[in-house]
């Protein structure tokens, strides 16, 4: 039975601002209280979704959720009724509220690990959502993730939900921003690479000076573990320290892979020769070539990975059998980046087209094309048992494009967060969203 890798990138939400929120991220807290367009940034998410479909590419949409989140809000003591909750928050503890407002839930990388049925004991694709411990703003979002993921891929016959990880740093879990599959074809067993910033329970591993190391080795094995991965096709390994420490916040800022291919920066993984030996002799056990192509620091630095996010990209098969890679218009803009991009195209390789795309209103919060998507490979009758009213078309794309005119604002900054009425847009917004997507009662308002 034939599979496919479909993409299910996240629709910017309607509270889409600049807080500043995620240490360790260079673009987010650089830009920390600049005016944001959640009208702009959900459109733009929406044109790189339909551009890759119209290439013929499997594309589906993730929803946004509730913000400013009320119950988060109540749980941290804050009372009355939903405005005077955010009425109290803006006056005394106005950083949990734009915590409470992020519209971080657009990078779907982090909702989730998703492992497919191909590598599976039970033979069906598991998902766990990433219970991003690390952040907040990011911890709180989970519970509804899960709920989404189950709205759009029900049938228990193909598909396997978990809860999220334990809520606590040893088990600090982010989700596909830190997790590639490597495979020959997307429907024969591959294997599951897992890469963690620290370990918890064993000092032998080093561990960054300046920022946090988010993914821990002890959550990327409990997920191998539920999703019932074989031991023989899973590899773990270490993101460098120092290159945290530069502002690799993920592995997916400084490597991205496709089928039996591996982008990735000199700096990327410790031990990285010993890394790759064991991706290669893995993939050739289950009658793959592993391929790595390195970029060498001497060509693209740390720091202009990150100022460009080259490796926070997308790798997407070709009919042909050879790769786009899509980046963002910053990729472009940075020249040593665009001139190892160029030269990439005409190396040979496996990778031989660039896409760019305008993704400035999501890259200026620190998240590229990568962070926006979470990766889902199906076979044919797992593809034909999701939601389908979730995957993009001509007509869901013209129908989102007006609910984002009718629903978002066109500027948004810190004091707007302040604003009861902010509140009620994104409830209304997402009220005719579930009407859309079909995706039932997802969120709390409606539960309630």
């Amino acid at each position: 039975m034939a599979a496919f890798e479909a993409n299910f990138d996240g629709l910017v939400g309607p509270t889409h601002n600049y807080a500043g929120l995620s240490y360790g991220n260079v673009a987010s807290t650089g830009n920390q209280n600049a005016v944001a367009s959640p009208r702009q940034a959900a459109r733009q998410g929406l044109a790189k979704m339909k551009a890759l479909h119209d290439a013929g590419f499997k594309q589906g949409v993730l929803a946004p959720h509730e913000r400013p989140s009320v119950a988060s809000l109540r749980l941290l003591g804050f009372t009355g009724t939903d405005a005077q909750v955010i009425a109290k928050a803006a006056k005394e503890a106005p950083a949990i509220l734009a915590a409470c407002s992020s519209a971080s839930t657009m990078w779907t990388a982090n909702a989730a690990t998703v492992s497919p049925s191909a590598d599976t004991q039970d033979g069906r694709v598991h998902f766990t959502p990433a219970n991003l411990n690390n952040k907040f703003h990011r911890s709180i979002e989970h519970p509804t993730t899960g709920r989404i993921l189950k709205a759009m891929f029900g049938d228990e016959r193909h598909f396997a939900h978990h809860p999220a990880l334990p809520a606590q740093m040893h088990f600090g879990d982010e989700g596909a921003a830190n997790h590639t599959r490597f495979c020959a074809e997307y429907d024969q067993p591959g294997v599951e690479f897992f890469v963690f910033g620290q370990a918890a329970f064993d000092a032998r591993y080093p561990k960054p000076a300046r920022f946090p190391a988010r993914q821990t080795l002890e959550a990327s094995q409990a997920i191998a573990r539920l999703h019932g991965l074989s031991d023989a096709r899973v590899v773990y390994a270490q993101q460098d320290p120092d290159t945290i420490d530069l502002g690799v916040f993920h592995n997916d800022v400084i490597s991205v892979g496709n089928r039996n291919v591996l982008f990735h920066h000199e700096r990327a993984f410790l031990n990285q020769p010993a890394v790759l030996a064991e991706l290669d002799r893995k993939l050739a056990a289950v009658g793959g070539r592993f391929v790595a192509v390195e970029v060498p620091e001497a060509e693209v630095s740390v720091e202009e990975a990150v100022k460009s996010y080259l490796f926070n990209s997308q790798l997407l098969s070709k009919a042909d059998g050879k790769l786009i890679i899509v980046v963002p218009e910053e990729s472009r803009n940075t020249p040593r980046v665009w001139q190892y991009l160029e030269k990439l195209q005409q190396s040979g390789g496996p990778i031989d087209e660039v896409r760019v795309f305008d993704l400035k209103q999501s890259m200026q919060n620190g998240g590229g094309p990568a962070c926006l998507r979470l990766r889902v490979v199906l076979n044919e009758a797992e593809l034909a048992a999701i939601n389908p009213a979730v995957m993009m078309n001509d007509s869901l794309f013209e129908t989102l494009n007006q609910w984002v005119d009718k629903h978002y604002r066109d500027q948004l900054s810190a004091a707007d967060l302040a604003d009861p009425q902010l509140l009620n847009e994104c409830r209304s917004a997402l009220d005719e969203l579930t009407q859309i997507l079909r995706l039932g009662s997802v969120y709390p308002f409606q539960l309630g």
